[in-house]
C-alpha cells in the first residue's frame, strides 16, 4: 500500500448497549446506540485494543440469559 492510500483516520472504539465493539472515525457523530469508549488512535492500535477487551463475542443479553438459565438449573 503506498503512503497515499494509507488510512491515516483517526478511529474511536465505540461499544453498543449490547456491548459490543467498533471502531468509528473520530469526529463523526455516532450512530444511535453506541457510545465512545476512552481509546482513539489508528485503526490497528484500536482494534488491537478492542481484541484484547472484547473477550466473549455473545450479545449481553445472550450472555444473561444463559447466567440466568443456568442458575436456575
Amino acid at each position: 500500500m503506498s503512503n497515499e492510500e494509507q488510512d491515516t483516520t483517526t478511529y474511536t472504539v465505540v461499544r453498543n448497549h449490547e456491548e459490543q465493539y467498533s471502531i468509528w472515525p473520530q469526529g463523526k457523530d455516532l450512530p444511535p446506540g453506541w457510545e465512545a469508549m476512552d481509546k482513539s488512535g489508528p485503526k490497528e492500535e484500536c482494534l488491537q485494543y478492542i481484541g484484547e477487551v472484547w473477550t466473549d463475542m455473545r450479545p449481553l443479553s445472550l450472555r444473561k440469559k444463559m447466567d440466568e438459565a443456568q442458575h436456575s438449573a
